[in-house]
């Protein structure tokens, strides 16, 4: 194992900060991201813990925030349903120089809060 990180993130919270600053969804998720949560009657804790999983990312590789951009780093979905992480440009940079082979990441939310942990193996 490379690393653990794990994040929580106040849902309502976020919730504020996308009603405040509505360019924040472009800016942090990506049109694949966008996309599947659009059906959602409530789309912000679904948003809430994909931003977790960057935050989670981040605490992996042992790097702050701004090491990468946030659209290096992404939520999908398996043919399963299971969340799988996408890592690409700066992201996936520092992941090979740190051996980082693969990841695996859990997501979860409650009305309250989004977690979630991430390793990086």
């Amino acid at each position: 194992m490379i690393g653990i990180g794990v994040d929580a993130v106040e849902i309502e919270r976020f919730r504020r900060s996308l009603q405040r600053t509505p360019s924040m969804r472009e800016r942090l998720f990506t049109d694949e991201e966008l996309a599947y949560v659009a059906p959602q009657a409530d789309p912000v804790p679904s948003l809430a813990v994909r931003f977790a999983a960057r935050e989670a990312v981040m605490k992996a590789l042992g790097v702050g925030l701004g090491a990468f951009g946030f659209h290096e780093v992404w939520v999908t979905r398996a043919d399963s349903g299971a969340p799988a992480l996408r890592v690409t440009g700066r992201a996936a940079e520092l992941a090979v120089a740190a051996g980082v082979t693969r990841w695996h990441v859990s997501l979860t939310h409650t009305d309250v809060v989004a977690i979630a942990y991430v390793v990086a193996e």
